[in-house]
């Protein structure tokens, strides 16, 4: 298992196992910065505008910890009507906002190409619910298939063409099944990463067999830190 993050010995590490068909690049909320979608904190920030609602003190004190999932995951069931259904419709208007934005594409469009073996096999991972990839696959004339959680490919050479949707993916027309899947709350990460575990043992196989380079996230990233406590 290698982990790439940044350092002097990256090209190398990365030209090798590329030519090899070794390299994953895992993305996250990062690379859709230039449409102006928000990272973690900011997609509860404004969730919580959106339905007109504050903290309440746990929320807060949640908060502030940068425990974004968890804040959600106490939000969910006070909203009136079904909470966990509001909640998700409102984080599905945040980010189909900016997509319209000059250059938005430009980093989706390059993983696309990037993420390429060889044999010109697609292996690309995103946490994002946000559908910039199949935007940009659009207008570079890119085609792949995508894998959306929880039915996941098989982390393996054989076994796997095409992008994954680790967490879930905003479905194009209205589909409460889409979003009530989507892994955003602590919730949804216990039952993905700790209980029922597909992702964890998806992560797992990734990690070992291939050299991973993540893309868009920062060291405190919730997302990462479910990973690590479910390889652990």
């Amino acid at each position: 298992m290698q982990f790439i993050a940044n350092g002097p010995e990256i090209p190398n590490v990365l030209l090798q196992a590329h030519e090899e068909g070794r390299v994953v690049f895992f993305c996250g909320a990062g690379i859709s910065y230039p449409a102006g979608l928000p990272d973690f904190k900011g997609l509860v920030e404004q969730i919580y505008r959106r339905i007109g609602t504050v903290f309440t003190e746990r929320e807060r004190y949640a908060f502030d910890r940068e425990q974004y999932d968890a804040t959600l995951n106490l939000l969910e069931p006070r909203l009136p009507g079904d909470g966990r259904l509001a909640m998700r419709c409102e984080l599905a208007k945040v980010l189909e906002t900016g997509l319209g934005h000059k250059d938005a594409y430009d980093t989706h469009a390059a993983l696309l190409h990037l993420a390429r073996n060889p044999e010109d096999t697609l292996r690309l991972v995103t946490t994002n619910f946000d559908r910039m990839f199949h935007a940009a696959a659009r207008r570079t004339k890119q085609e792949f298939h995508a894998y959306t959680a929880p039915m996941l490919p098989i982390p393996k050479n054989s076994r796997w063409n095409g992008l994954v949707y680790l967490h879930g993916r905003l479905p194009e027309e209205p589909d409460d099944t889409a979003l009530n899947r989507l892994v955003v709350t602590s919730g949804d990460f216990g039952l993905a990463y700790l209980t029922e575990r597909w992702a964890a043992r998806f992560v797992s196989e990734l990690f070992r067999n291939y050299v991973v380079c993540f893309v868009g996230y920062s060291i405190n990233d919730p997302v990462l830190r479910y990973m690590m406590d479910a390889l652990a």
